[in-house]
């Protein structure tokens, strides 16, 4: 019997459509790898169950529940874009509910109801969880919900017998009692000088099993240059967490809430922590082992704070792991004089979040402190070094109309990144414009699925001046006009070669069917 099971929920096909099969990516469970680490090092037993890269069904995770028999299960809700933290609450739900059913009804003996006594908690953590902490805890399938990373919090459930007078001395969870919902005293981070103690690496060890666990993951279409066959094995890794900016549309620091006021928003929690060098490329030199050569840096700014990611990209050089990487920025936090060495230690792809081609627009979704620079200058300047550019932009924000739109895709014709994500314009929970949308009484999304930019019931925010469906058609639309563009495909074909090109042909033809738009 385990004291927990940190489960990755399995939300795929309900995320991603027809992406999901082929091309859509298979992220190593990063939370659940510095979760299920961080309790280790705490002499917890501890397992990692991810249903997303095995692509289980609810009776299969249940089952696997079944064998491990954990006192507590965690469901580590987070994901590969900023919205796939309250997206991925699909499957989590599902799951959930489906294993508290099978405790609760007469037929669930295999559980040993009424005989054994078994009855595990089911805990929440992850991004969403963190915005609505309240909202979650209602579901009748959750027992406690953890406000902000849970490091402590978890260490404190692990080590109680998780009794109604322990749990109310737990700081940085909500629990309750028949239908009374509590929020305890919050819970501090993992502070920065404690990272390397307190979050002590990946547990790498604890992932699905085959010949090498990582060939379960696969990298992003792009990030292997369109090649198909060269994106396993793959993993996904921090060397810091957090973000110093306070960009209206995101959500990303609302992991590090350490305030229980109704009206916090992830701005308010713009801190950022690193891991020492010296700690985090003991990580990488282990990927390196594993034959690992795809990886994402997920940090949401890696290209900021030279003090750590300057001695990080020369112990990668010293190492020449020869690793195949991505990383962050933002436009006007790009050095120049640095990539070359971003290059050389295997950096070979920076996304950008240029958002929207309008400065008037960019300046209002970050609240002024946007430099405004020469974006085409950056991107010529990240491509002359030989970094290939992801640009992501975002269509419909509240004060867009069609000429903005436009002037956004314009950019991206213009620039031929060599990949582009088009996203619509959310409200996401957790965010300052979520916040803006529930003071303006906006129709936001009901369900995890109309949260997800790529389902089927897709609901971005409607603008001043245009309706959500008429926001959801043009990004489609952006999309489909981009990849038909004759001068980008001979980029593509250029830059990748001919296989690459017919590639990325294969994959624009995979149509997202859209509720909103079901009149087009």
């Amino acid at each position: 019997m385990k004291d927990i099971i940190f489960i990755e929920p399995n939300s795929a096909s309900h995320v991603y459509q027809g992406l999901a099969k082929d091309y859509a990516a298979i992220e190593t469970p990063t939370w659940s790898l510095l979760l299920a680490q961080s309790c280790r090092s705490k002499g917890f037993d501890v397992g990692i169950l991810d249903a997303n890269a095995l692509r289980l069904s609810p009776q299969e995770v249940c089952d696997e529940v079944w064998e491990q028999r954990p006192r507590i299960i965690c469901f580590v809700v987070y994901g590969q874009n900023p919205n796939s933290g309250t997206a991925n609450m699909v499957g989590a739900y599902q799951e959930a509910e489906f294993i508290k059913n099978k405790l609760l009804t007469t037929q669930g003996t295999m559980f040993g109801v009424g005989s054994t006594g078994y009855a595990p908690k089911i805990v929440f953590v992850g991004s969403h969880t963190s915005a609505l902490p309240l909202e979650v805890l209602e579901k009748k399938f959750v027992d406690i919900v953890l406000v902000n990373e849970g490091v402590y919090a978890l260490h404190n459930l692990l080590s109680s017998k998780l009794t109604e007078k322990e749990l109310e001395t737990i700081k940085g969870i909500g629990w309750k009692i028949g239908t009374s919902l509590i929020l305890n005293e919050a819970e501090k981070l993992v502070p920065h000088d404690r990272m390397d103690i307190d979050l002590p690496g990946y547990a790498w060890d604890l992932l699905p099993y085959k010949e090498n666990p990582f060939d379960l993951y696969r990298a992003h279409f792009w990030h292997t240059n369109y090649k198909t066959d060269e994106r396993s094995p793959f993993a996904a890794i921090y060397t810091s967490l957090g973000c110093t900016f306070q960009c209206e549309f995101c959500m990303i620091n609302i992991l590090n809430r350490t305030s229980n006021s109704a009206d916090v928003v992830s701005s308010d929690f713009n801190v950022m922590r690193f891991w020492s060098p010296e700690f985090i490329i003991k990580e990488f030199d282990k990927l390196a082992d594993y034959g690992v050569k795809n990886i994402r840096i997920s940090d949401e700014m890696f290209f900021l704070n030279k003090k750590y990611y300057e001695p990080l990209l020369d112990l990668l050089i010293e190492r020449d792991h020869k690793f195949n990487m991505w990383a962050y920025s933002r436009i006007d936090t790009c050095r120049e004089q640095y990539l070359s060495k971003f290059k050389k230690a295997g950096v070979n792809w920076l996304a950008l979040g240029i958002e929207a081609a309008s400065p008037t627009i960019r300046q209002e979704i970050t609240k002024g402190k946007f430099k405004d620079v020469d974006i085409r200058d950056v991107v010529k300047k990240i491509k002359n070094s030989g970094i290939k550019v992801v640009g992501n932009i975002i269509f419909g924000f509240p004060n867009e109309d069609y000429p903005e739109m436009q002037q956004t895709l314009d950019l991206a014709l213009e620039l031929k990144c060599e990949f582009t994500n088009m996203y619509c314009a959310a409200a996401l929970p957790g965010s300052p414009l979520h916040r803006k949308a529930k003071e303006n009484n906006w129709e936001l999304p009901s369900t995890p699925q109309e949260w997800s930019f790529f389902s089927y019931e897709c609901k971005p925010l409607p603008t001043n001046h245009l309706s959500a469906a008429e926001v959801l058609e043009f990004r489609d639309k952006a999309w489909e006009i981009l990849h038909a563009d004759p001068d980008y495909l001979k980029m593509i074909e250029e830059t990748f070669g001919a296989d690459s090109r017919q590639n990325l042909e294969a994959q624009s033809k995979i149509k997202l069917k859209r509720k909103l738009l079901t009149h087009v």
